[in-house]
């Protein structure tokens, strides 16, 4: 997970650079915009993954004791 986080906070700057070279809906900008999009939607994947994980683990035990 910190490893996506450090991919996530790189692609964020990297966007922020072009959007201030080219601007804001050029091609470079938008592209670097969609694949943060990706990464931000892995990381919140993961989140809900691990929430759930947590849960059924909870309800296991609260089944097993």
């Amino acid at each position: 997970m910190l490893m996506l986080k450090l991919a996530i906070e790189i692609k964020r700057r990297k966007m922020i650079s072009l959007a201030n070279k080219y601007g804001f809906q050029a091609d470079e900008t938008v592209q670097c915009s969609q694949e943060l999009d990706l990464l931000l939607n892995m990381h919140q994947r993961a989140d809900t993954l691990q929430l759930q994980d947590k849960n059924a683990t909870h309800e296991y035990k609260k089944i097993i004791h």
